[in-house]
């Protein structure tokens, strides 16, 4: 059998010629680190992979369930294993050249500093607004040298053009609607988290670039 998965060098050139040679080295050679890998984290997982980010770092605790796949990037047949084994070897198929590390832990005030030491950006793609803010704070105040991309609120079915990117300091974004909540009613709508999760990937690739919000 033929084997059909391009080489490193022809995955790159293939990058290259859509992002621009410097642009793409840039992005080859980052370290990008997603907290969360549920309907946002797992999307934004599979954005950065296929724009050819060097290596991802996945932390989850968390196992794949059947309530999660009509918005996350995960498979029937993946439900009952852990999101970070299972998203893993979604990414492999989908980007293989994409160096992976994988800690399927809870992320907290003791542990975060060691686990994100490496990342050049931090995504945080949680569901609960207390691990939200508990990163955000965490990183903020005991790593301020390192970007971070948060996201707060995509539920419902409210416009998708409400939900916007906006810098909160030179090393803070946060995306999202800032106003819906999942709790109020409509829940999480696959689209419309998506939609956040693009622009939390989005963001990491223009921080990447070297491009900013102002």
């Amino acid at each position: 059998m033929v084997d059909l998965i391009p080489t490193k060098e022809q995955w790159h050139r293939a990058l290259c010629e859509r992002h621009g040679e410097d642009i793409q080295r840039y992005f080859e050679s980052a370290t990008v680190a997603i907290c969360g890998l549920g309907g946002l984290g797992s999307n934004i997982a599979v954005a950065l992979a296929r724009a050819g980010v060097g290596k991802l770092v996945l932390v989850d605790f968390d196992k794949v369930d059947i309530t999660n796949l009509h918005r996350q990037q995960y498979k029937a047949d993946q439900i009952g294993r852990y999101k970070t084994e299972a998203l893993a070897e979604n990414l492999k198929e989908i980007a293989p050249y994409t160096e992976l590390a994988l800690h399927t832990v809870r992320v907290n005030d003791e542990n975060a500093v060691n686990l994100l030491q490496n990342a050049d950006i931090i995504c945080e793609a949680f569901d609960d607004a207390e691990c939200k803010a508990q990163l955000v704070n965490t990183v903020l105040e005991k790593m301020p040298h390192k970007y971070i991309v948060a996201a707060s609120g995509m539920a419902g079915f409210s416009s998708a053009n409400t939900i916007k990117t906006r810098k909160i300091t030179s090393k803070f974004y946060l995306c999202g609607d800032e106003v819906s909540d999942a709790k109020d009613g409509v829940g999480l709508v696959s689209s419309r988290v998506m939609i956040c999760a693009a622009h939390q990937a989005h963001m990491v690739l223009r921080i990447l670039a070297n491009e900013f919000e102002v």
